[in-house]
């Protein structure tokens, strides 16, 4: 955005008419005075007036515009400000608090476009400027350009690792891309230093709401609520929600949040610490069946590529899929798929209906309580004579149960009912070691199922 100096400024004492008449005698000092006066009464309109009447004796003084814009802002009248930061800007374009001002302004102003503009501006001069990429930030998310936005918001938070607003912004950005566990790590310090700030407690309960940890989701609510007595953060109804049950399931947020910070140590702690045998289980049990080759196979919840290792000898088409984008990155790098990409695993299967001749899940179904819904979308994306291949945990009992690590195991029974009801023919089912668990092996299942020729 431009302002043309040469343009007279609507200036006047009430909005209204024609400019007042300055009295003989009356300077700017004094109308600045009574300006302050006013803004320290609580009364930024009166301020407002003053400070029009400072602009009018003398429209060159940058400091009554700058003066007019500030009452303006206060007052809610976010068009006189940008108007006036911006004469400001005109007659001194020097002075940085001026142009921040005009910036933010034309953000409250919702002018977001020229925000992110004025406000980018600012931070390729000062990239250490902590407010400065706040108020970036703030403006590329209201333009709806979210990973920017997150990028900012990120920049703003290092500046001021300590800073309550800069951490909540970027709390929320997290949460909202699906990094809730992000949000939680960031503002949990914060909390315990502050203990009475009830919107840190509500936003860290919204963080483990969406990473479907009810219990930690309701110890902070309830704090919030404790601490904000006429409910206007609205934690009430986050809490009855809870208490009825809702919420009690792990969601992709929390699967994505979990291994994308666990991307750059999985394969040495999952092979070296927890004997992680998953995938050369399914490639000895395909092979037992007569696995074949040639085949197109998908790899769901392919995490680094461990099962790509194993499968991709019998592969003319190798793809991959899982909802971490660290993971796929890692998985690239392998050089072994032909095609990878980010997104969940029953998404992948109705993406190609009777497009695969092979499905393997290595280790992939914990983080899944009801497989229904996947046996279905399997027996539609397999070939006929296709097969789907996976491991699971074993569960003493019935249905499928979320246990302590967060991760789900399945009986027996239901994992033949299910495959069964989506017209899958079980070739295979016997128990399995498919990890470790502080160096006991964790009891699994290792089913392998086809599509009826």
């Amino acid at each position: 955005m431009s302002f043309d100096p040469t343009v007279p400024a609507p200036i006047s004492a009430d909005r209204e008419g024609s400019p007042a008449p300055i009295p003989p005698g009356v300077v700017p000092d004094l109308l600045f005075q009574t300006g302050y006066d006013r803004l320290y009464a609580d009364d930024p309109a009166g301020a407002a007036r003053a400070f029009r009447m400072a602009c009018a004796a003398d429209p060159a003084l940058g400091d009554a515009w700058a003066a007019l814009a500030d009452a303006a802002q206060a007052s809610g009248d976010t068009a006189t400000a940008v108007h006036a930061y911006g004469w400001a800007v005109v007659l001194d374009s020097g002075v940085w608090t001026w142009r921040v001002g005009l910036a933010d302004s034309l953000f409250r102003a919702g002018r977001t476009a020229d925000a992110v503009a004025a406000y980018g501006s600012l931070a390729a001069e000062r990239p250490d400027a902590a407010l400065v990429r706040l108020g970036l930030a703030r403006a590329l998310l209201a333009e709806g350009r979210k990973d920017e936005a997150l990028e900012e918001f990120r920049e703003a938070a290092a500046l001021r690792p300590d800073d309550r607003d800069a951490a909540l912004d970027l709390s929320a950005a997290l949460i909202e891309s699906g990094d809730a566990l992000g949000a939680v790590e960031r503002l949990q310090p914060l909390a315990r230093r502050d203990p009475d700030d009830a919107v840190l407690h509500h936003t860290i309960g919204r963080a483990w709401i969406a990473l479907r940890e009810p219990d930690k989701a309701l110890a902070a609510l309830r704090k919030a609520r404790d601490l904000d007595s006429e409910d206007s953060l609205g934690s009430a109804a986050l809490i009855a929600a809870l208490e009825a049950g809702e919420g009690a399931d792990l969601s992709a947020a929390y699967v994505r949040a979990l291994f994308d910070r666990y991307a750059d140590r999985f394969d040495q702690d999952l092979v070296g610490k927890l004997g992680y045998a998953a995938p050369e289980l399914l490639r000895r049990a395909v092979d037992r069946l007569g696995g074949g080759s040639g085949l197109r196979v998908l790899d769901l919840g392919c995490g680094t590529g461990l099962a790509g290792v194993a499968f991709r000898p019998l592969a003319s088409h190798l793809a991959g899929v899982d909802l971490s984008p660290r993971m796929v990155d890692k998985a690239r790098a392998r050089a072994l798929y032909d095609e990878l990409w980010v997104g969940d695993v029953v998404a992948a299967l109705d993406a190609a209906p009777a497009g695969w001749d092979l499905l393997v899940a290595a280790d992939v179904l914990v983080y899944i309580g009801d497989l229904a819904p996947v046996f279905r979308a399997a027996a539609e994306a397999l070939r006929a004579g296709g097969r789907f291949a996976a491991t699971v945990e074993r569960l003493d009992g019935e249905g499928f149960a979320l246990g302590p690590t967060r991760r789900y195991a399945h009986a027996e029974a239901y994992l033949r009912a299910t495959a069964e009801a989506a017209g899958l023919r079980i070739l295979l089912l016997e128990p399995c070691a498919p990890r470790r668990e502080k160096g006991v092996d964790v009891p699994g299942l290792l089913f392998v199922v086809d599509q009826p020729i």
